[in-house]
């Protein structure tokens, strides 16, 4: 048996098939993935995502040691609440993780690493962050709840008291703060606004209810999963992993190499990296006829062979959509194989789908 967060029974009574994600017994869809991809898209829903690791970093070399820990630059933070995306990599330049962490004070950041990578994460954390003297605290005893979509932020902050619905209805995107006894963040990984909550694994359940009853539609991973490659945000695992670099995964933008001097893991691997030329595009493709795309398909471009690492149908595109890794080039057009056809791709740029919008045809 798999471990369960603070909505297990909530999830149950909500009719959820429930499958092992990551060592967790989490809900896949309450029905239909189809359906709840289309309500975050034009109302709004809510996922569980506690099975997601919560770090509290915390010293007086706390800046210091994550401006050497992470490629993205937490020295450019100095509004407190203010969330930074970032891949934590390796000396090789290989994305360890993706995360987010959250600026409170210079001495203060709290951060969040993904479930499937929880041991190798605290391990690289605690080990790393031995020489800089800074605590490195989990926080188990926190749910989190998603609410995502263009009602979202309405019908969450309906259930607040008057001064902390004030207080998150003046979130700006990427921040975060601590309100009441819940830290609410406005960020999300589906393309459309919303908020991320943590609060007490013991207000979780309570919460939820309140959010189911205020219109709020429970989904599940698999709805998870279209909406952010819909948005072309990156699956750690599939679109990138130790062995790839943030250059190679349409990630570039979140490695921060001004100042020159900023010493930080896998720099230098970056910057040979970099220096080579030629580095593959990360782009997005949209299949021109029938058929599913899924990742590891081989992609051929006039440039030579690529490959794809995500893929789905999209719901809102009613189309089937990938991520690729290709070589460079200038090409727009390919073809991926599948099941032994080669199938006419056109290659775009990402997202696909930004708050709802189709930014293809």
């Amino acid at each position: 048996m798999g471990q369960r967060t603070a909505l297990y029974q909530a999830h149950l009574d909500a009719g959820a098939h429930m499958v092992d994600f990551a060592g967790w017994e989490m809900p896949v869809n309450y029905g239909s993935q189809i359906e709840e991809h289309h309500h975050v898209r034009r109302d709004a829903g809510m996922f569980d995502v506690s099975h997601m690791v919560v770090v509290d970093i915390a010293g007086d070399r706390a800046k210091a040691f994550l401006r050497y820990l992470l490629a993205n630059d937490v020295g450019r933070l100095v509004a407190p609440g203010k969330a930074l995306y970032s891949c934590m990599l390796n000396e090789q330049g290989g994305v360890i993780d993706d995360l987010i962490v959250y600026y409170l004070d210079d001495q203060h950041y709290r951060m969040v690493v993904n479930a499937a990578t929880r041991e190798k994460d605290l391990d690289w954390l605690r080990r790393r962050a031995a020489s800089f003297e800074v605590r490195i605290d989990e926080r188990p005893e926190l749910a989190m709840i998603a609410v995502q979509g263009p009602e979202a932020r309405n019908k969450a902050l309906s259930l607040l008291s008057a001064s902390e619905a004030e207080e998150a209805a003046a979130l700006k995107p990427f921040f975060g703060s601590q309100i009441g006894a819940r830290f609410i963040a406005r960020t999300g990984y589906t393309g459309e606004d919303g908020f991320e909550i943590m609060l007490h694994n013991g207000e979780a359940d309570g919460f939820w209810r309140s959010l189911l009853a205020a219109g709020v539609k429970p989904c599940g991973l698999g709805a998870r999963d279209t909406l952010r490659l819909e948005a072309g945000m990156n699956l750690y695992g599939n679109d990138m992993d130790e062995a790839t670099t943030p250059l190679e995964a349409g990630l570039a933008w979140t490695v921060a190499f001004d100042p020159p001097e900023r010493e930080f893991i896998g720099r230098r691997a970056l910057e040979a990296r970099r220096a080579a030329g030629a580095l593959p595009r990360f782009v997005g493709l949209a299949l021109e006829g029938r058929g599913v795309l899924r990742g590891h398909l081989p992609v051929f471009v006039a440039e030579g062979e690529g490959v794809t690492t995500s893929g789905t149908f999209s719901p809102t595109l009613q189309k089937s959509i990938a991520m690729a890794r290709i070589p460079a080039g200038d090409s727009r057009e390919g073809e991926v194989e599948l099941r032994g056809r080669r199938l006419p791709v056109r290659i775009v740029d990402l997202p696909f789908v930004r708050r709802g919008k189709a930014l293809i045809d």
